[in-house]
């Protein structure tokens, strides 16, 4: 089973400081660095990471070379990330002394996704495959509503959430991937129980996996709904930790592994990935799980 993953490529801004700035404020930054990023470029890097086969497809603008280079390093099929006007996606990422993170996006090359793009995709793609997405490129609703039809497996990341994503073909997505603010905000509730409870009514024919943090992570699909706790460790940076949960689950699944062991190890690797400052780079090597 292949992971075709036609998501986001960001160059990101990091800069460290002591609290996140306030409206009208001003902060030093005690310290700053450059890294690559996008949910979809991190969750890619995961995937082949993991030891997954993925294909990443997107838009790259004139200053996006690296974005490709260093998929390319991981030994992600790139042959669907084209060129286009305009510069890449990017994100000012501020890192706070707990490690926790407040991320401004602009989306660039990744709201100029073109037909070439879409076509690519689905001339690869076969029956079975899985087609991983977030919600940081164009026209959503036509790539679900193609990918439902040529019967592929649909995996959505609704993050980072909006109100456009309640107006999705979500009936139409097999695994849907979020966290507890972005189910708070699809479903309007709070309470776990109660998110869980309309996830179920609303997406009867969907597996949602949720991440809790610190909680670890919950699975539900019609016959069964388990928990698994998190690792506990000291976070230094939380940037790409759900991308690499996201990665390290699909992979575990593509593998065969039971829905546990795929939570289980996911888990392991969001540890491991907080643990490292900045995003892709921060993504473990299923080696060093392994090792741990």
């Amino acid at each position: 089973m292949r992971v075709i993953n036609f998501g986001s490529l960001n160059i990101d801004h990091v800069y460290r400081v002591e609290r996140f700035a306030k409206p009208g404020e001003t902060l030093a930054s005690t310290h700053y660095q450059q890294f690559v990023g996008g949910k979809g470029l991190n969750q890619s890097i995961a995937l082949a990471r993991a030891g997954a086969k993925v294909m990443h497809a997107g838009s790259i603008g004139a200053d996006g070379a690296t974005l490709k280079s260093t998929l390319e390093a991981d030994g992600v099929d790139v042959s669907c990330v084209f060129d286009v006007d305009g510069p890449s996606g990017h994100a000012i990422i501020q890192v706070d002394s707990r490690g926790e993170n407040c991320i401004l996006l602009h989306g660039g090359a990744n709201q100029r996704n073109g037909p070439e793009t879409m076509a690519c995709v689905f001339g690869r793609a076969k029956p079975g495959d899985l087609l991983l997405l977030q919600n940081e490129i164009n026209d959503l609703p036509a790539i679900i509503q193609q990918a439902a039809e040529r019967q592929l497996q649909v995996v959505f990341n609704p993050a980072p959430m909006s109100n456009e994503v309640l107006r999705y073909p979500l009936h139409k997505v097999d695994y849907l991937i979020l966290n507890q603010t972005e189910a708070a905000a699809l479903t309007a509730q709070q309470d776990i129980t109660e998110i869980l409870a309309m996830l179920r009514e609303r997406f009867a024919h969907c597996k949602v996996v949720l991440t809790q943090g610190a909680d670890g992570a919950v699975y539900q699909d019609q016959q069964q709904k388990l928990h698994v706790d998190a690792v506990a460790v000291r976070a230094i940076d939380t940037t790409a930790a759900g991308d690499t949960f996201v990665g390290y689950f699909l992979a575990e699944l593509c593998r065969g592994s039971a829905v546990k062991t795929c939570l289980q190890i996911a888990c392991r690797a969001a540890a491991l990935c907080v643990q490292k400052a900045g995003a892709a780079n921060s993504i473990p090597y299923r080696h060093q799980l392994e090792e741990r």
